[in-house]
């Protein structure tokens, strides 16, 4: 699968513009960090670790630690925030606190070819990852630019939350491959129904 496009409800997805929409991007249309070996290829493909990176050392309590913060991220990064709500500043709360760990360290180390690339300095931990997720958050929080520049997909049911960096800011779904695509097929299958009617 190319990052940035899904054609099947079980492929990831990496088209939201930001590790911590991606990762809200995973419960549609269906729960997809359901195992470890579906996280471990979120990891991968979010881009959180380097291609290659080894995550045998995950185990089970890292898919629930993950859907945890994707939880946490929902009424933060979904709609308006609302401070003041005992659900919002338990959110926020929390994420601060998973944001105060430091992420993977990377390095440049010498490639196969003596080109360098970036390798992490040892196996990534969970709170490291989680902490790498959150800080995203919170820099896309604070920042009145990106803030503003967050849009809810038009789909049909498409709860996807993206940043827009179309000119003229007019995209309106989180992918045109999916949801607009959908859109387009759908008002063609209407034109040719009112056509048949007339």
């Amino acid at each position: 699968m190319a990052l940035g496009t899904a054609t099947a409800s079980h492929e990831l997805r990496f088209d939201t513009g930001r590790v911590c929409l991606d990762l809200l991007a995973t419960t549609h249309p269906v729960e997809r960090l359901d195992s470890l070996a579906v996280l471990r290829a979120w990891i991968t493909g979010s881009g959180l670790v380097p291609p290659g990176t080894s995550l045998a050392h995950a185990d089970a309590s890292w898919p629930p630690a993950f859907r945890e913060l994707r939880g946490l991220l929902v009424p933060l990064l979904r709609g308006r925030p609302v401070p003041g709500r005992p659900a919002h500043d338990l959110a926020l709360a929390r994420v601060n606190e998973l944001a105060r760990v430091a992420p993977p360290a990377p390095r440049a180390v010498a490639g196969a070819d003596g080109t360098l690339v970036r390798r992490l300095d040892g196996p990534p931990r969970r709170g490291a990852l989680l902490g790498a997720i959150a800080r995203d958050a919170v820099d896309l929080l604070t920042d009145p630019v990106a803030r503003a520049s967050l849009r809810q997909c038009e789909g049909d049911n498409c709860p996807i939350v993206y940043v827009d960096t179309s000119r003229g800011r007019r995209r309106r779904w989180c992918s045109s491959e999916v949801c607009g695509n959908r859109e387009r097929v759908a008002r063609h299958r209407r034109r040719a129904a009112a056509l048949t009617r007339a």
